[in-house]
């Protein structure tokens, strides 16, 4: 059972796979902000991005502050699949049609020079993460012979001729079986495209942070949650990024690094918000090939490896996703996982982890990177979907070229300020009338009463059909009530029964079972409804 603090370490009761051989015990511990401060560049997070933006501006002899809301590595990068693929999951032809083959170009050059860097920085710093390059075999989510699978190749045929015009090394193989594939399903011919990679993200990033503690250049804070990051004046070049302490940075240049901008609509409107699933099953070592597996259901299944024991390996499996708060059935998608894996590799042995991250899907395909919509002065990094990995990398680079007036070749494509194509309109339309339906939940009840909540578990009680409130019931029995309306723009969150949290199916913001605050756009905690649910949430931020 996961104590209330959990939910400072990582977004989720369940642990993913990287705490295997680097468990939370091994985080450095930072102190929080207890004065106001000054520097060049405040960085809000400390994942990928976040990390990633602070090394490339410590290398250029910027002074950073590095701000956490909770424990270092709290957020998505401590929960990702951990492959580096330059392969986007749009695909290009798709993202081409869409946005030009000029976009489609920089997605190319821009992921390339992400799985570089990885290795680069780990080899400059000694880091021992287990990266290394491996090639990607994307299969058809049909058996030979089955209705869909002739369309599915001649799909990986155009698409394997665009990625080799883009520069990869791509193609297709007719009858391509991968090794160790020893299961009945038969699911032969593959589009194959070689310098991709794969590592432990969570030993990389705290192998960059170790290095970045060490320079005169840069502090680092956590239980620092920030509040608001706000330009002052017109011509102001001044950023005030204000803590839930009271503290105040005033910085040149932020850097919202936070998975999801914490602001009200602007980007966080152009977003779709999807829970993806994962499971960590052992192999032996050596007997399957060490590679990356996507296949073409949507959402796809996508397959790496990781380091186990002397005997075995992981075999990490992810997919089955859903839209946050609108689906749940957890149990569900993690047996699929397992029996697809058992499946396909007879030799698979027992599912240690399972776990559930968030992923941020972009109407027209390309993440925001940049300043920020209406800003000169505050840059974000966002809308990842399947490679939040090399986004927060590249975002590193790119990030620190426009803060140190460097010019990038990549600024126009992932310019947040940049207008949808009009293919995509009707797409934000249908999207954004989706989330306003989301509303209709103002008058929904998950429980007529407590005692219908069973130890261990929440539901939405809403008596009065006006003030929905979030009641979770610990395993004691305890009782503990929030206000079900989320502080971002007041969605009824729902429960969200396998990470034990509290999700808005609005914007995506998330919140652990004990109220704290684990996903924006929500800069705040739940807000308590009582004087023992106000203690549980003040003790679990403390603990």
């Amino acid at each position: 059972m996961a104590s209330h603090s959990h939910f400072l370490d990582t977004s989720g009761e369940n642990d993913a796979v990287w705490v295997h051989l680097e468990p939370y015990s091994k985080r450095p511990q930072y102190k929080s902000v207890t004065e106001d401060l000054t520097t060049d560049v405040c960085v809000i997070g400390s994942g990928i991005a976040g990390v990633s933006v602070a090394y490339e501006l410590v290398m250029r002899q910027v002074n950073v502050v590095m701000l956490e809301a909770r424990e270092i590595l709290s957020g998505e990068s401590g929960r990702t699949s951990g492959h580096l693929s330059s392969g986007i999951d749009s695909g290009f032809t798709e993202l081409a049609s869409k946005r030009g083959k000029e976009a489609a170009q920089v997605a190319v050059d821009s992921h390339t020079f992400a799985i570089n860097r990885v290795g680069e920085i780990s080899k400059n710093l000694g880091i021992d993460c287990e990266y290394r390059q491996l090639p990607a075999y994307e299969v058809s989510q049909y058996e030979r012979g089955q209705d869909g699978h002739e369309e599915d190749v001649q799909e990986f045929k155009e698409e394997a001729q665009l990625m080799r015009e883009l520069g990869m090394n791509a193609e297709y193989k007719e009858g391509f079986a991968v090794k160790g594939w020893d299961g009945k399903v038969d699911q032969r011919d593959a589009q194959v495209y070689t310098g991709q990679a794969t590592f432990h993200p969570t030993k990389y990033i705290l192998g960059v942070l170790k290095w970045l503690t060490e320079q005169p250049n840069f502090r680092c804070y956590t239980r620092t949650r920030v509040i608001s990051v706000e330009e002052k004046g017109l011509l102001s070049k001044e950023v005030k990024v204000r803590t839930e302490g009271g503290q105040t940075v005033t910085c040149r240049d932020a850097v919202e690094a936070t998975c999801i901008p914490l602001q009200k609509l602007s980007v966080v409107a152009e977003l779709v918000y999807y829970r993806t699933y994962c499971i960590a099953i052992r192999v032996p070592k050596g007997s399957i090939e060490d590679c990356l597996i996507y296949d073409s259901m949507d959402p796809y299944h996508y397959v790496r490896f990781t380091a186990c024991d002397d005997k075995d390996d992981y075999l990490i499996l992810g997919g089955n996703d859903h839209k946050v708060g609108q689906e749940d059935e957890a149990d569900e998608r993690y047996k699929e996982l397992e029996s697809w894996v058992r499946a396909r590799f007879t030799q698979a042995g027992t599912v240690d982890y399972k776990w559930s991250g968030q992923i941020l899907e972009p109407v027209d395909y390309t993440a925001f990177i940049g300043k920020n919509q209406g800003n000169s002065h505050i840059y974000i990094c966002t809308g990842d979907f399947g490679n939040g990995l090399t986004h927060g990398v590249l975002a590193g680079r790119l990030i620190a070229d426009e803060i140190t007036s460097v010019s990038n070749p990549w600024s126009k494509t992932y310019n947040p300020k940049r207008i949808p194509p009009l293919s995509k309109i009707p797409d934000t339309i249908s999207h954004d009338i989706e989330i306003n339906t989301q509303y209709k939940r103002l008058l929904h009840a998950d429980v007529k009463d407590i005692e219908d909540i069973q130890p261990g578990s929440g539901g939405i009680l809403n008596p009065t059909a006006k003030k929905p409130m979030a009641v979770y019931k610990d395993e004691g029995g305890n009782v503990h009530k929030f206000s079900a309306l989320c502080p971002h723009m007041k969605g009824v969150v729902c429960w969200n029964a396998d990470e034990k949290s509290w999700d808005c199916p609005v914007h995506g913001s998330r919140f652990g079972k004990d109220g704290i605050q684990i996903m924006g756009p929500a800069t705040g905690n739940m807000p308590p409804a009582d004087e023992a649910s106000e203690k549980l949430l003040k003790g679990s931020a403390a603990a």
